[in-house]
């Protein structure tokens, strides 16, 4: 029999919201997290410093803004930020020495990094993308102008998604993106494939297939869609949308009738090893998962006290990390996340991720 899964919460989170989590391409216990305190942690989330406590907090990097995204990069020393001060960051995890990388106009949303072609690629809400190559400093970066606002990014093995305002999704290839780059063109380099998003609304996370088959996005309103890359009209049938992270709430007027209230949905991450199964985690305070190819929902986890900001499955797709804070969907006003910010680390069973029909 399989041993039971266990959740365990991280000591000393953020001091505020976080804003991503990130685990290393090598290591399935070495974590990153982003916050608004303008700080990036460092964690070991299974050494421990005493029998009371979990994981192990190994170092935090200053930043002089709040940090909207992080990720790693070629390896778990290296690691890359985006900041509200406008720029992109290089962080050597090791020596904490950080380097700026790239300076947009406008504050940075999203950072990816590409194994497969050695691409960093920032988007930022001064409407571009910059294209970089970390290892060759005297490549001058692309600069991609997008047609609205950016405000989520995935990356797949060969291609990376942009969700912008006005439900305008733009798919880029990566081999394009580095051939313009090697090649120091001044034309920047155009989408592979320009889109409508599924979603009615504001698209908050994007998450793409490990298959390099196609992705999912989320929106404010509660819902997700899964898509696939293939043009063609019988893979484009395939795709489809569902309402999620809502919860019923009786109405006062004594009718005995329920109301449906919606929250955003805030992340999405796919299974790095069972690729068709993802997490969603929304601002009702709970995670779920799904099957993509049977359009089911496998698992809802316990709620958590706080809205679900993060999520990040380790690259052996053991664990998953979920970060909680207090979400924006009651206003701004005296917004706190102190003492309530916090990561808890699930440790999947065995067949937790693993599609219906896909057993051993």
């Amino acid at each position: 029999m399989a041993p039971p899964a266990t959740q365990f919460e991280l000591s000393q989170p953020p001091n505020d919201a976080i804003s991503s989590l990130a685990f290393a391409p090598d290591s399935p216990s070495r974590l990153l997290a982003s916050s608004w305190d303008k700080n990036i942690y460092l964690y070991d989330t299974l050494q421990s410093s005493d029998e009371n406590s979990h994981g192990t907090l190994l170092q935090t990097y200053e930043n002089r803004a709040p940090i909207l995204d992080v990720c790693f990069g070629k390896d778990g020393s290296e690691a890359f930020s985006a900041g509200m001060d406008w720029e992109v960051r290089r962080i050597d995890l090791e020596t904490g020495e950080q380097t700026t990388v790239s300076k947009h106009t406008a504050p940075v949303r999203r950072v990816v990094y590409s194994r497969e072609h050695t691409l960093l690629i920032s988007a930022s809400w001064d409407s571009t993308l910059h294209v970089h190559d970390p290892t060759n400093a005297s490549l001058t970066p692309l600069t991609i102008p997008l047609p609205g606002k950016p405000h989520a990014m995935a990356s797949s093995p060969s291609k990376v998604i942009v969700a912008m305002t006005s439900r305008l999704v733009h798919i880029y290839d990566l081999s394009t993106l580095a051939s313009a780059l090697s090649s120091q063109t001044n034309e920047p380099p155009q989408p592979w494939q320009q889109r409508e998003s599924s979603l009615k609304f504001l698209t908050r996370a994007v998450a793409a297939m490990p298959s390099d088959a196609g992705y999912a996005t989320s929106s404010i309103e509660g819902r997700v869609a899964v898509e696939w890359f293939d043009a063609s009209a019988e893979s484009q049938a395939r795709k489809y949308a569902f309402k999620c992270h809502r919860t019923a709430q009786a109405t006062t007027d004594g009718s005995n009738a329920t109301i449906d209230v919606v929250f955003p949905v805030n992340a999405l991450a796919f299974h790095p090893v069972h690729g068709s199964t993802f997490a969603s985690g929304g601002g009702d305070a709970t995670v779920a998962l799904w099957d993509a190819e049977a359009k089911r929902r496998m698992k809802v986890y316990q709620k958590f006290a706080d809205s679900v900001a993060a999520l990040a499955f380790s690259a052996d797709g053991r664990y998953l990390a979920v970060g909680v804070c207090p979400g924006f969907e009651t206003g701004m006003e005296d917004y706190s996340g102190e003492g309530r910010t916090k990561i808890f680390v699930r440790e999947l069973g065995e067949n937790e991720a693993l599609p219906k029909g896909k057993g051993k």
